[in-house]
């Protein structure tokens, strides 16, 4: 009795608990999200903390609408949110207050570019921050005013990257990664070959980082009206490292507490001292004006397509990439009358080679009927780059990353752990090639032979993709090709992208073909929301983590990461088309 009254009380307060987070997330989603009032004379705080994608996705139920939502928490919506408070006489400026953000260099770039054009129409950008990091110190130097803690520090000291090698990990575990593989700068799968940096894979990432350096650099100096040699030597001397050297430099213009920083701003307001002036979160800022695009008037759309994260098939996700929404997204964006163009926007390290055959497709079929034009974000790099390459037109930011012309195939053998731990295994066949590959027998000269072979075929497939979208030889693209990646600055000298520009330019040039002057933009994909998936993570409710985020909180970032890398290698399926992922710029 005891046991069935416990069981009962259990039961009773889980199925309230969910009575009652239905009811909570019916009424959140059913209220007019326009309830954060705008007052005069306010301040846009600039938090980018939830600002993680592109696009945060549009979510919908056909059995439950109280599960249908669209976040408006990607960079999109903040970029669009920005230009808006350009033209709101509501807002005079824009904080950003110990700003820190996940955000990589190409939407750093495209957000500092939307401050310097908001800045145009005379209001002000300021910026304070206990420390800055070298990420966000670029995104801050874009500010009119910079205030560093007195005890703070400007980290400002050049890029390097870091790459994870496994070489002796897989001899004494006895786990083995077979490696086949075309491109001699493909060096996603160079870890489990050696444990040092080939020379090849040195040269590409050398070249890579001092062209993103230069980006960097040239925009900091422009800022903070420093000289590019300065800026080097400031660099090269860690010269931002106390409060009094970064200001001594022009990294910053004024050293100070939080609390000084506001009072100038109070004071740029022309609030009294003892008051507070008003504020704005900007994704508070987003759901106030989410609608101001659509009340243009405009009767024509440009579609925007966003495929981010690796390309893996099947139905993807927010953060992967399926041929399955990809498809569904250029169907609808055909289908409508009012869609006069499309615009993907392409922030992938690739993946799936036939997954990136599968989406070229579609846009090769989309074409034909309305102009498609690619916008690069971070990454458009192998699988990334298959799926841009026969664009009308592609975009680029200088610090993208794209290129990585490359394929390979990572097959795990366990023979040698297997031997060690006495398990042992026999085949009976009734053809020679029938058993095919094995986890548990070494991997046998046929057998690689005929994966070679394969690997082959992909990368002259994949290389006659570019070569027809590009209006190149076969030659030219397969001389800067070999899986090496390059960035947005060096694609637009090698005939890889057309332009060097943001999201903002493509729609433009987009319209441009469309023959259009006025438009909305229309956002891709929309994807099913279920209770499993509201329960996985993907609701934004903090209780609501993935099991990712538990084992990150767990064992750490570092470690974390190298996990991550072997789980990535091990689950991957036939030929990939992906770049080089050990590269983390810091």
């Amino acid at each position: 009795m005891l046991l069935a009254t416990l069981t009962g009380l259990f039961l009773f307060c889980f199925l309230f608990f969910i009575f009652i987070l239905i009811i909570g997330i019916a009424v959140g989603s059913g209220g007019d999200k326009n309830t954060v009032q705008v007052k005069d004379n306010s301040v846009i705080e600039l938090d980018l903390s939830k600002v993680t994608e592109d696009y945060s996705g549009t979510f919908y139920n056909d059995e439950y609408s109280f599960l249908n939502s669209e976040p408006h928490e990607g960079l999109s919506d903040v970029l669009k949110a920005i230009n808006s408070a350009k033209k709101d006489d509501r807002i005079k400026g824009i904080s950003i207050t110990n700003g820190m953000t996940t955000l990589g260099i190409a939407q750093i770039k495209s957000l500092r570019d939307q401050l310097d054009d908001f800045k145009k129409s005379g209001k002000f950008v300021v910026a304070y921050s206990d420390n800055y990091t070298q990420t966000d110190y670029y995104l801050n130097s874009v500010a009119d005013t910079l205030y560093l803690n007195p005890v703070g520090e400007v980290d400002f000291k050049g890029l390097s990257s870091e790459v994870m090698f496994f070489k002796d990990l897989q001899e004494k575990t006895g786990v083995k990664m077979e490696v086949i593989r075309h491109g001699k700068y493909k060096s996603a799968v160079e870890p489990f070959l050696a444990n040092e940096m080939s020379p090849a894979n040195r040269e590409q990432i050398t070249a890579m980082l001092t062209s993103i350096w230069a980006s960097v650099s040239e925009d900091i100096s422009k800022s903070r009206n420093i000289p590019l040699d300065s800026i080097n030597s400031i660099a090269e001397n860690l010269k931002g490292r106390t409060p009094e050297m970064a200001k001594e430099n022009k990294l910053i213009d004024k050293i100070g507490y939080e609390d000084e920083y506001h009072s100038g701003i109070k004071k740029a307001l022309k609030v009294k001292k003892d008051e507070d002036y008003n504020s704005v979160d900007i994704l508070d800022y987003v759901d106030a004006t989410a609608l101001d695009g659509l009340m243009s008037g405009a009767k024509d759309d440009i579609a925007i397509i966003y495929a981010q994260g690796e390309i893996t098939g099947g139905e993807g996700g927010l953060t992967s990439i399926g041929e399955d929404p990809m498809r569904e997204s250029f169907k609808a964006a055909l289908e409508d009358d009012n869609v006069k163009a499309i615009v993907l926007r392409v922030n992938s390290p690739g993946g799936s080679a036939l997954t990136s055959e599968l989406i070229w497709r579609e846009i090769e079929l989309a074409k034909k009927k309305k102009p498609v034009v690619v916008s690069m974000g971070n990454y458009a790099a192998s699988g990334g780059y298959y799926i841009s390459c026969n664009a009308n037109r592609i975009f680029a930011e200088p610090g993208t990353i794209t290129g990585s012309i490359g394929v390979f195939g990572v097959l795990p053998n366990f023979s040698e752990l297997s031997n060690r731990i006495g398990v042992h295994t026999e085949q009976v066949s009734t053809h020679s090639n029938a058993s095919g590959y094995s986890l548990f027998t070494p991997l046998q000269d046929n057998t690689r032979e005929v994966i070679q072979q394969s690997i082959e075929r992909v990368y002259t497939t994949f290389v006659n993709r570019v070569a027809a979208g590009r209006k190149m030889s076969f030659e030219e693209v397969d001389s800067i090709a070999q899986g090496r990646v390059w960035t947005g600055s060096e694609a637009l000298k090698n005939g890889l992208v057309d332009e060097i520009g943001g999201m903002d330019d493509a729609i433009k040039y987009a319209a441009k073909l469309a023959k259009i002057k006025t438009y909305n933009t229309v956002n891709f994909p929309e994807y099913e929301m279920t209770f499993e998936k509201l329960f996985a993570g993907l609701s934004g409710m903090p209780f609501a983590k993935t099991k990712e985020e538990f084992i990150k909180e767990e064992v750490g970032e570092q470690n974390y990461q190298m996990i991550e890398r072997l789980r990535r290698v091990s689950q991957l399926r036939g030929t990939q088309a992906i770049m080089p992922y050990e590269i983390n710029i810091r």
